[in-house]
């Protein structure tokens, strides 16, 4: 992938946010488990950084994917992956199919202060008993009059406890599982909505996470986004950037756990010699950075078969699948070589680790990535 002057000043942008808005403040909010959601979506979108691939017509900045693609990466710097989460589900989960679909009305009142920094929102689609297999969803959107009044349960809804809106996905017919859904803006403060006290995480525990219900709740029907009976469609392609974004934020989260062991075990000694000196630590961190820049480049084709145009939902799917196992795999590696340190809590490759390990399973499990793939390469029927 070519990069332009411009894509490096936005990436010297993101790399400026995130040390100096972000990486101070990480260790008090892991400690507190929480993130101020809209202080740092404010600054973020101070400094146009919540629109990059967005309309300019509402505050955004017009460019194409590539430029989304520096941001996510360079959010990977951060010292956690909780900040990094809040801002790619604001701008790569749960406002996409808004800006592409939406009306002009809908756009302007959710959109618009979106981009800004003036809200959060989050994307509400799994539920308890429908993962990675969205048809499944049982929450639905009847239509009353001019309004759908919604009823159903949301779960692991990342951002749910602050958010302003939610992308909501709910069965609005009666027809086959995959034409009978749509995709529904619900403000947050809409009576019969109630977010649940903050799931207990393995990772990720700045990140608030929780259930949400929805009983009674009557919104316009303006609130939707794009055609009736079209948001499986809508959703689907809204996944791909999403599982695009879980590839390009591992990278330099991978690039950081090696450099920080090497210049870990330069500086530790053992038996009379700096543990670096070992040729068994040398080779395999040269081997895990050959396999980051093989990932690294599989993620710039597909970030580049986008931006042309072309379905990459088999690139999306395996970068995805790829950077998602090898990121579990580094952190657990680089681990090893801190020794006790490494089992310390605070120890960022045993943060990586706990963080990086909801990549096999969030936005599409390892397994259905495999499925998509296979029904691609036309094994699967």
């Amino acid at each position: 992938m070519q990069f332009t002057e411009q894509h490096v000043a936005l990436r010297n942008t993101v790399a400026r946010f995130v040390r100096e808005e972000l990486n101070p403040n990480v260790e008090a909010w892991e400690a507190a488990g929480e993130l101020p959601s809209h202080a740092i979506m404010k600054k973020a979108g101070e400094l146009g950084l919540l629109g990059i691939d967005k309309p300019e017509s509402y505050g955004g900045l017009g460019l194409d994917f590539s430029y989304q693609a520096v941001f996510s990466e360079e959010l990977g710097g951060a010292d956690h992956g909780s900040s990094p989460l809040l801002l790619g589900v604001h701008t790569m989960m749960s406002t996409p199919a808004l800006a592409r679909y939406g009306s002009d009305e809908l756009r302007e009142q959710f959109l618009a202060p979106a981009i800004a920094g003036d809200t959060v929102s989050s994307i509400a689609v799994s539920e308890p008993q429908a993962g990675s297999d969205v048809s499944a969803i049982k929450t639905t959107a009847r239509q009353d009059g001019d309004d759908y009044v919604i009823n159903g349960t949301k779960m692991w809804i990342t951002n749910s406890t602050q958010a302003d809106f939610f992308c909501l996905l709910a069965n609005t017919g009666e027809g086959p599982v995959h034409n009978n859904k749509s995709l529904i803006i619900v403000p947050s403060d809409t009576p019969g909505v109630t977010v649940a006290p903050r799931l207990d995480k393995l990772g990720l525990r700045a990140s608030d996470t929780a259930q949400v219900f929805f009983e009674d709740v009557r919104v316009p029907q303006r609130y939707r986004i794009g055609e009736e009976g079209v948001g499986f469609i809508y959703q689907m392609k809204q996944f791909q950037e999403e599982r695009m974004y879980c590839a390009l934020v591992l990278l330099k989260n991978m690039d950081n756990c090696i450099q920080k062991t090497i210049e870990y075990t330069r500086e530790r000694s053992a038996f009379g010699k700096p543990l670096l000196d070992n040729q068994v630590i040398q080779f395999r961190l040269a081997e895990l950075q050959t396999e980051v820049e093989a990932v690294r480049a599989l993620t710039y084709a597909a970030v580049e078969q986008h931006v042309a145009g072309e379905d990459m939902t088999m690139k999306a799917s395996m970068v995805k699948l790829k950077a998602g196992r090898l990121a579990v795999e580094v952190a657990n590696s680089c681990l090893q070589y801190w020794g006790g340190m490494g089992f310390m809590w605070d120890n960022y490759c045993a943060r990586a680790l706990r963080d990086n390990r909801v990549s096999c399973i969030g936005g599409g499990s390892d397994e259905t990535m495999l499925s998509i793939i296979a029904k691609h390469m036309g094994t699967l029927h």
